[in-house]
């Protein structure tokens, strides 16, 4: 697998399907690091429940969905997200949240990284300062708008069809992919993904997430992306 389909993935590590893999069956990434690599920000137990569990339950139901249907099983999984109407009724919901769940944590592993100081480089840089003025001040609107999130969801960072960075919050599993946008950089506020450390202070959780966001991988991400 070259960079540019390291980068493209949806899957963690270097054994992730490219862009082009079909949607079914799904399987569970690696994790591109140990369970405690992401210490103290975010802790093992969490981690391994997060991934082995909550992931692993997003691709055995999506599995379960569509398992049946062989156009659905051609489908990559950004085909299947953005064409959700097209899906059949009956399990549409179950694609949605389940592909969407499925999506999402794919990408969310490489979006974290040990924390080593990291900061966006490249064309990243002067897209985030155009758009939100620095790179302080964009993490500052990734926390409000994560922390603003009403009940279980994400804050994503994507780029629409102009190339224009876009920061919203979505509900659920729910994402970019789903609005013909393309993610890159995603933030998890389930509680699953920090109530046994934080509890119900999501603000805590959300200033220790970004301070190992990868930042190699999102700005390489962006110029792969963005064309």
């Amino acid at each position: 697998m070259n960079r540019r389909h390291m980068i493209l993935s949806l899957g963690g590590g270097l054994a992730a399907a490219s862009l082009s893999a079909s949607a079914a069956p799904a399987t569970l990434p690696k994790l591109p690091y140990a369970f405690d690599a992401l210490e103290p920000y975010i802790d093992a137990r969490t981690m391994e429940i997060h991934h082995g569990r909550h992931h692993q339950a997003y691709v055995d139901n999506l599995n379960k969905a569509i398992g049946g249907d062989p156009k659905l099983n051609s489908l990559s999984i950004e085909d299947l997200l953005g064409k959700l109407d097209t899906v059949p009724e009956a399990i549409r919901t179950a694609v949605r949240n389940n592909g969407g769940g499925h999506a999402n944590h794919s990408l969310f592993w490489q979006v974290l990284a040990p924390a080593k100081g990291q900061a966006p480089k490249g064309k990243l840089v002067a897209a985030l300062d155009k758009t939100f003025g620095s790179q302080a001040a964009f993490e500052d609107k990734l926390r409000a708008t994560a922390q603003g999130q009403f009940g279980s969801g994400w804050a994503w960072l994507s780029l629409n069809a102009k190339n224009e960075l876009l920061l919203e919050g979505y509900p659920n599993q729910d994402g970019p992919l789903m609005r013909q946008q393309r993610p890159l950089l995603g933030i998890d506020v389930w509680e699953h993904a920090y109530y046994l450390k934080y509890q119900n202070k999501r603000a805590d959780y959300l200033a220790a997430v970004t301070k190992v966001i990868n930042w190699d991988f999102v700005s390489e991400r962006y110029e792969a992306l963005a064309k």
